[in-house]
């Protein structure tokens, strides 16, 4: 498989290296290829950086994947030679992807028409309104459209890799590379971009990560808000306002994302039977686990275990 990731004057250096990372030794390792593409050998980066490329922008026209990172300004014009690349990409049946701004170059090349996407939250409105034609979900990290993906700003990039990754490689690799990095384990692209967090370090702070750390490692237990609260050594309405604060969500809804991921990592190791997934993961039964998803995820295990390869 070959990824091609288009650069231009400019460029982000993080928004660049996103992909590059994410699809980094071990992707290489099993055969894939990444080439970073432009329309000049030599461009600038923010920061004073010079960058070379290896490859001209037609290079991208063999690439399964084409990612756009970011884009300078959204006021400013995308180039039409990348707008063609990107329609070039869509035409023959490859993953187009638009990190943070790059989601403008996507639409002006006219693959979200009719679709869901998203992008910087500062940007949102200007987006909604040059675009009329595009759904936009202000506040998702990410939106995986099948072959169309966009992501929100910047560290977003992040989890929108790694959710392509998960696609192609399965859970377990993403959540692999995710500890690598040094990153959250594949946020669901649907948690909002703006968390009130507290102050890392923090007593409380460490309190809460602990105990939704041991429920992450073993989903399939079910303690109760009592419970937790007195481990946590507050009452449940404050524990409950700290998980939010955390994570940006209320309890629940967290650890079924929680107990989804463990078993998608299941599902895409060729785990069998709906009923034994749920136990180990903490959901009542085949049918709790199906809602999980349908909620989640808008489709069901089998369903979202068919999508897990490109092709």
């Amino acid at each position: 498989m070959r990824l091609a990731v288009l650069a231009y004057d400019g460029i982000s250096p993080f928004m660049l290296s996103t992909p590059l990372a994410v699809f980094g030794e071990q992707f290489l390792v099993g055969g894939h290829r990444i080439d970073v593409c432009a329309n000049q050998a030599r461009f600038s980066a923010t920061g004073g950086l010079t960058i070379n490329a290896p490859c001209t922008l037609e290079a991208a026209r063999d690439a399964d994947i084409v990612i756009l990172p970011g884009w300078r300004d959204a006021a400013e014009p995308i180039p039409p030679e990348i707008i063609s690349e990107l329609r070039d990409a869509e035409a023959r049946g490859s993953v187009v992807v638009g990190l943070c701004l790059g989601a403008f170059g996507l639409a002006e090349a006219g693959l979200l028409d009719g679709r869901r996407a998203t992008t910087h939250w500062t940007q949102a409105e200007t987006f909604a309104a040059r675009y009329p034609r595009v759904t936009v979900d202000a506040g998702a990290l990410f939106v995986d459209e099948g072959r169309i993906l966009t992501s929100a700003g910047v560290a977003s990039g992040l989890d929108c890799c790694l959710h392509l990754v998960a696609r192609i490689s399965g859970v377990a690799e993403a959540n692999r590379i995710a500890r690598q990095l040094v990153v959250a384990p594949q946020r669901a692209g649907h948690q909002p971009q703006l968390i009130d967090k507290p102050t890392i370090g923090g007593s409380i702070h460490r309190r809460i990560s602990e105990i939704l750390e041991s429920l992450r490692a073993d989903p399939s237990r079910t303690p109760s808000l009592d419970e937790l609260a007195q481990r946590a050594g507050m009452s449940r309405r404050s524990l409950t306002r700290h998980v939010r604060a955390q994570t940006g969500d209320n309890f629940g809804g967290w650890l079924r994302r929680v107990r989804i991921a463990r078993a998608q990592e299941l599902l895409a190791a060729g785990a069998r039977g709906f009923d034994d997934i749920a136990a180990r993961c903490g959901f009542p039964d085949a049918h709790a686990l199906r809602m999980a998803f349908r909620i989640e995820l808008g489709l069901t295990p089998a369903q979202w275990r068919a999508r897990q390869r490109l092709d």
